[in-house]
């Protein structure tokens, strides 16, 4: 048995609410699909989601990857050799991590859809529903209040709030989303590298000093600026958590270096796939450091793929999930699908996806 084809989809697919945050502000999720089929004509699927402001990665850079290089070096190859498939993958390209992380998925469904096993079995575990938070879209202090009781109110427990657009009213948003959600939801913050180091010290202590009762603080200076994020560590209380700063191996040895975050959050679009992700994650918690598996604004594919490697493998804090549950129809049929603030995994092989539309 070997792999027969390797294709490519570009989706695009309407939110249904803008999602804004100090880098960019989308009204729609665009990615690319990349199916790998084997000569008994099962396929599996995977996902590189277009975010230019954050991996850099395209819809035009991802495809070429894949179909110039990765299809061609898989292609005619054994699918049940996962390990070494997803070795050759990772290996062929510099960078390249979103088209890396379709192929390597793909390579994973194929592989659990040809032994009839859910994804999450393969990877070691059985659980089928996992947690997530939900984010708050930047925008003013009166109408995240609204959204953030709006959000309890359907289920979710861990809020979200993306700041970092403006430093000197962020106080004011987290003061008035606390008081209208009250004590008991969890909340936390997503800069995403908005703060300079010194702006994020005072805001994370202003919010300490108040009382607002924050989980934890994501991304609050630019990503390669590791010694500033220790810096911002050493000075307040909050954890803060490491996001657009790791993307690979070397890059949370480097934060573990400076002790520069008391979390990591693993994407499969910025690792470049699951066998890369469970390395972050076990490296994390062999040093001590907590983890949470995110994700980008990406279709049931990507999103199935990483609820699964939490299923499997677990995170010390509640995951970040959500992204396709901003859609406003999904471009994929089967797969995953939100139940309040559970992801639920789909009882059938793979990741249960059926066909594109």
């Amino acid at each position: 048995m070997t792999i027969a084809a390797v294709r490519t989809h570009r989706l695009s697919a309407p939110l249904h609410t803008p999602f804004v945050t100090a880098l960019r502000r989308t009204t729609t999720v665009d990615t690319l699909v990349v199916e790998v089929t084997d000569t008994d004509g099962c396929s599996g699927f995977g996902e590189a989601p277009q975010v230019w402001q954050v991996t850099g990665a395209s819809i035009g850079g991802a495809q070429a990857c894949v179909q110039e290089i990765l299809g061609p070096l898989v292609a005619g190859l054994d699918p049940d050799d996962l390990v070494a498939r997803c070795a050759e993958v990772r290996r062929a390209v510099v960078g390249n991590e979103a088209a890396k992380a379709a192929v390597d998925v793909a390579l994973h469904d194929l592989a659990a859809r040809r032994l009839g096993v859910p994804l999450v079995r393969l990877l070691g575990g059985t659980r089928l529903r996992v947690p997530t938070d939900v984010t708050l879209s930047a925008g003013d202090a009166v109408d995240l209040a609204t959204t953030a009781k709006q959000r309890c109110a359907e289920g979710f427990t861990v809020l979200k709030l993306k700041v970092g657009t403006d430093p000197s009213g962020d106080l004011a948003r987290v003061r008035a989303v606390r008081a209208a959600i009250g004590s008991e939801p969890r909340l936390r913050l997503d800069a995403n590298q908005g703060w300079t180091p010194r702006e994020a010290v005072r805001v994370i202590r202003g919010i300490e000093d108040a009382g607002l009762d924050v989980e934890l603080v994501e991304q609050p200076v630019a990503r390669r600026d590791i010694e500033g994020m220790a810096w911002v560590s050493d000075r307040v209380d909050t954890p803060i958590l490491a996001d657009e700063s790791v993307f690979d191996v070397r890059d949370l040895v480097e934060v573990i270096r400076h002790r520069a975050a008391d979390l990591v959050n693993v994407k499969l679009a910025k690792c470049g796939g699951l066998a890369v992700a469970r390395t972050l994650l076990d490296l994390a918690s062999a040093h001590g450091v907590g983890t949470v598996v995110g994700s980008m604004m990406e279709s049931q594919v990507g999103l199935g793929a990483a609820a699964s490697l939490v299923a499997a493998y677990g995170t010390s804090a509640v995951s970040d999930l959500d992204a396709a549950w901003w859609l406003a129809w999904s471009p994929v049929r089967g797969g995953i699908r939100y139940s309040g603030a559970e992801v639920v995994l789909p009882d059938a092989p793979g990741l249960g996806i059926t066909s594109l539309d």
